[in-house]
């Protein structure tokens, strides 16, 4: 894999996170969300209260409540702090913020939850306040001491400097005397065009501890005489736990505990994780899998397609009368299309270890949303939340998953029936696997009226499938039904749009939810909608005899953002040149997570060998925080999205996901990685997200050059399904 980045200002994504206490003296600044409350600024004690604290030594912590699950907003978020703050760079070092003591502060860090790549977007102007706010109380100090105005100082890297008379001293120095500087009611923000570390590609704060194995995941966890759960639950969700023998595993070496932890589940305690999961296998367990024991792909595929047809109610874009025009119509072009069940399977599977006693409960893990997380341990520990903690880990993968707390609760409940005991419950990866939550699956039938020029009159689209918010979110639904099934696909002025000026349009959503639990996975419903849209696109393109830039291009006048994007990868590909020979090309854009992204492929097929020799990214994410963190971002976005392409797929049978671990469920091999090549063209004025938007133009832009190449249309994913297979070679 090589992947490269053609831009100078960049930026980075998600979030990351700080806690815990400074040394005595230091200065320790922190404000209330959004900086209303100046009686939380101060404070000497070495405790967590603040965004900025300045050690003696000149060490600089910064501690932002966002979670760093590989994504390098640790990095980002800390570049912009340290930015406005005018520190040292190489002194910077990070905490790590615990939800109760977030709670207990009024919330001082603000938001903890980590999802659709909001981490900097959605926190970049409080920080950045942070940071500025901090600077000013400390050049106040120093002013104060000299007994000069604060406006003749300046400060660079940490050290302020009284213009005039020549004389400097450091942060460090007068950290102590800025706990008593009232923090000021405005600031002014830097202009990104100054910006000296943010907007840099400056290096990971967090890798040396990934190197060295310092970095403690959520299955590092371990304490003394801990115990180790491990869970096996109905696989056929909806259905119960009936019974099991316990007595034919008690006597095996170093079984604690067998426990029926809820309706569905039973869980074996024992003193190592490999102890545990062989009793478990062996124990005899009886299930009552339900109704839903006789559902498989075919039924929920029909169920699908009933709602391509059927009246809905939820419509997510309209205008003019898509539905009249289309009747009317000399040529009307058709597809369906369809999107299956995704896993996350992040490389870390699901794990918790938590202490449970009558008076406290307190868990070490992963998460992504440690506020949820919270909330689910204190309601499954029978306990206030101010009685409960989560000592957050950093994430080995999660793509989503962790957004749900499940198994935080699951963890809690075991853990419940072993008082004073410090018990890590662990999820095999079958049953990470088996017990999921999907990447919803979905159908979508595309109709379009073109005239006898090739212009598009009309487009319907309908999206059949399954709702991630009336399962996990059902707060979100709305009278158009799940938001989220659109994105990618809204009216312009809305965080996405679809991108094309179309005369009439409809964009409707056939809610068909089967048993299967739905979750956010990365990139969410972006993904199918970017392979249905522009794939369809592609293919009126071609049955009309236009270039697809071209036909992209007069659709696109009015969204100059889109086009900007669409016409870098174009460029960046060499789109009006001719490929070398056995190369074909293929293209795709789409708008979301408040980001515009394009991507244009280079594929070659050979005997039904799929070769992905070249894809070129651009993204208008509106600022750029690290450029390493951009292309790092986009090429490992790429392997996610190209992965299900090829290979992702999740199946049931008799009820359940047939995929129970790698040997089903394939994920690409470097060898198969193409070159990879990101075009970053930040245009000022918006924040947008970097690692899911990406995810969405990889397929569509690999399966428009497949067509180019073969002159076949795929529609439905994965391609191990159909003829054509990978070429690592």
């Amino acid at each position: 894999m090589q992947a490269t980045i053609n831009d100078a200002a960049r930026l980075s994504r998600r979030s990351f996170l700080g806690a815990s206490g400074a040394a005595a003296g230091a200065f320790t600044f922190g404000f209330s969300f959004p900086l209303a409350s100046p009686g939380l600024a101060r404070t000497s004690a070495p405790e967590v209260n603040a965004w900025v604290v300045v050690k003696p030594d000149e060490t600089v912590v910064i501690r932002i409540a966002r979670i760093e699950m590989g994504q390098g907003s640790l990095t980002g978020l800390s570049q912009l702090v340290a930015e406005e703050l005018e520190c040292d760079w190489d002194k910077v070092t990070f905490e790590l913020v615990k939800p109760g003591k977030n709670s207990a502060r009024n919330n001082v860090w603000g938001r903890q939850s980590t999802g659709g790549s909001r981490a900097i977007r959605g926190s970049h102007e409080y920080v950045r306040k942070g940071g500025a706010t901090a600077r000013a109380m400390l050049v106040e100090a120093a002013a104060r001491e000299w007994g000069v105005p604060a406006g003749e100082c300046s400060v660079s890297k940490g050290v302020i400097t009284h213009d005039a008379s020549g004389r400097s001293t450091t942060y460090g120095a007068v950290a102590k005397a800025a706990n008593a500087i009232t923090p000021p009611d405005e600031v002014i923000l830097k202009d990104p065009a100054d910006w000296t570390i943010a907007g840099q590609p400056v290096k990971r704060i967090d890798t040396m501890d990934k190197l060295n194995g310092a970095l403690v995941y959520s299955t590092d966890v371990t304490f003394p005489d801990m115990l180790v759960a491990v869970p096996k639950a109905c696989p056929v969700h909806g259905g119960k736990l009936v019974s099991f023998d316990a007595s034919a595993i008690t006597n095996m070496r170093g079984v604690e505990h067998v426990l029926r932890v809820d309706d569905e589940t039973v869980a074996v305690v024992a003193d190592t994780f490999w102890r545990a999961k062989t009793a478990l296998d062996a124990l005899p367990i009886e299930w009552d899998e339900g109704e839903n024991a006789g559902v498989s792909s075919e039924t929920i595929a029909e169920m699908l397609r009933e709602g391509l047809t059927a009246e809905t109610p939820y419509i997510g874009n309209e205008a003019g009368d898509a539905k009249g025009v289309l009747a009317g119509a000399d040529r009307v072009i058709e597809a369906d299309y369809s999107f299956p069940y995704l896993n996350h399977a992040p490389m870390e599977v699901l794990s918790a270890t938590i202490r449970w006693t009558p008076e406290r409960c307190e868990m070490w893990g992963a998460t992504q949303v440690p506020e949820s997380a919270l909330s689910a341990m204190a309601e499954a520990a029978g306990l206030a939340p101010e009685a409960c903690e989560v000592n957050v880990t950093r994430i080995g993968g999660s793509f989503g998953r962790r957004l749900q707390s499940d198994y935080v609760g699951m963890a809690t409940r075991i853990a419940r029936q072993i008082p004073n005991r410090y018990v890590k419950m662990m999820w095999t990866r079958e049953e990470d696997m088996v017990q999921g939550r999907f990447h919803p699956v979905t159908q979508c039938r595309l109709r379009a009226a073109v005239d006898t020029d090739g212009n598009l009159e009309a487009l319907h689209m309908r999206i059949s499938g399954q709702s991630i918010a009336a399962y996990a979110f059902p707060g979100a639904m709305t009278e158009n039904g799940d938001p989220f099934v659109f994105q990618g696909l809204n009216p312009d002025g809305d965080e996405t749009a679809i991108g094309y000026t179309i005369p009439n349009l409809l964009v409707d959503h056939a809610m068909r939810n089967p048993h299967i639990r739905p979750g956010a996975w990365r990139g969410v419903n972006l993904n199918q909608n970017a392979v249905y849209l522009e794939s369809f696109i592609d293919e009126i393109a071609h049955e009309t005899g236009q270039d697809p830039l071209d036909f992209r291009r007069k659709l696109m006048a009015n969204h100059p953002k889109h086009l900007a994007v669409l016409e870098a990868a174009a460029r960046g590909v060499g789109w009006d040149t001719p490929p070398p020979e056995g190369i074909h090309r293929g293209l795709a854009q789409i708008m979301g997570f408040g980001s515009y992204v394009a991507a244009a492929a280079e594929v070659s097929v050979s005997d039904g060998w799929v070769k992905i020799h070249r894809i070129v990214a651009a993204t208008d994410p509106g600022h750029v925080v690290n450029p390493q963190q951009v292309e790092a971002q986009v090429a490992g976005s790429f392997v996610y999205g190209l992965s299900a392409m090829l290979y992702g797929e999740c199946t049931v049978r008799d009820g359940r996901i047939e995929q129970e671990n790698f040997d089903t469920y394939n994920v690409m091999r470097l060898d198969e990685m193409p070159e990879v090549e990101v075009i970053a063209i930040p245009s000022g004025g918006f924040w947008g997200g970097v690692g899911e938007p990406t995810i969405a133009v990889a397929a569509p832009a690999v399966l428009n050059a497949i067509f180019a190449a073969t002159g076949k249309r795929v529609r439905n994913m994965p391609l191990q399904n159909f003829d054509f297979r990978a070429n690592p070679s």
